[in-house]
């Protein structure tokens, strides 16, 4: 681990120039005094470092001096894959060999083409996470992301929405989606997906598997999606909307907000718009209705409307009684 820290210590200094001790202390995680002995065995290693005191000194490397040792390891070359996304590599406990890897690429750049890189990671940031949602707790990400690279076998506890099931899972790969990781894994010869969060606990069996042949977690992600959304939206509404409330269906309800604005008709007299919006089951498709408030008339199908009209009903209940 040692050895690792001395090369990304040199490539810090080979790719910035000159950096004070706090400065490498914070890019290597470790303390100043640390960062001091590392610098001393540099120089014993035959690395001609040079320390400049002062309130602008620090160390850089002499004039002229350029280390070619840039060769990437195998996990620095599949930690590139998450370049861009520090946050998500730092939670599969990438975080070390994305930052070495990261600048042994930029070391063994041209000159202009390393600038490039450097301004561009100014300029651009990922953000993966979704908004007003705190992240879910993973405290088992790190075992879950080791088992699905060293094709471990799991044996796990999971929470569902109908109670705590113990498996024996095959891991296959994880997805972030909004902030949310999920994990594609095989449990009786079937590929199945679960939320990390709801992994009450994850070990390792020993065993190791073989990934079936032309599994495409790309392919499976996607069909996933695609099942989820058609799971989720079982009816279809038809709502009359205000000018403000037309404005906010994406807002509110995202693809299916979006699509019911593509597919709507003119507005009527009152610039009212009669609208066909997905939606899920009955008391969801009533609360997320009731969010649009008076600007909304549902009009059908009958059942959601009475549904809609019961719960307005209560609502007015409530807030005309004495408290």
């Amino acid at each position: 681990m040692r050895a690792d820290r001395l090369l990304a210590l040199l490539l810090l200094l080979q790719n910035r120039g000159r950096m004070t001790a706090a400065e490498l202390a914070t890019e290597l995680e470790v303390s100043v005094r640390t960062v001091h002995r590392d610098v001393e065995a540099l120089g014993a290693a035959g690395v001609p470092v040079l320390a400049e005191r002062g309130p602008t000194g620090g160390y850089r490397l002499m004039d002229g001096y350029r280390t070619r040792l840039t060769g990437l390891t195998a996990g620095e070359a599949g930690a590139l894959f998450f370049a861009g996304l520090p946050g998500p590599a730092r939670e599969l406990g990438l975080g070390t060999l994305l930052a070495t890897a990261e600048l042994k690429v930029r070391a063994a750049l041209p000159a202009e083409l390393a600038e490039s890189t450097r301004q561009l990671q100014e300029r651009f940031h990922l953000d993966p996470a979704s908004w007003f949602h705190d992240p879910d707790p993973v405290p088992l990400l790190t075992a879950v992301a080791r088992a699905v690279w060293e094709q471990q076998v799991l044996d796990v506890h999971y929470r569902r929405w109908r109670g705590e099931v113990q498996r024996e899972l095959r891991p296959l790969g994880m997805v972030l989606k909004a902030g949310i990781w999920y994990l594609a894994a095989s449990a009786d010869d079937q590929v199945r997906t679960y939320r990390v969060s709801r992994l009450l606990s994850a070990e390792p069996t020993g065993a190791h598997f073989e990934r079936p042949p032309g599994f495409d977690l790309a392919a499976h992600w996607s069909e996933f999606a695609r099942r989820l959304a058609a799971s989720l939206h079982q009816d279809t509404a038809e709502v009359r909307v205000s000018p403000r409330a037309f404005r906010m269906l994406p807002m509110q309800f995202g693809s299916a907000g979006a699509r019911a604005v593509a597919s709507a008709g003119p507005p009527d007299a009152d610039g009212w718009v009669r609208v066909l919006l997905p939606v899920e089951s009955e008391p969801v498709a009533v609360s997320d209705l009731l969010r649009l408030g008076a600007d909304a008339d549902v009009l059908g199908p009958p059942s959601l409307r009475a549904a809609v009209a019961e719960a307005v009903a209560a609502l007015h209940h409530r807030y005309t009684r004495t408290p």
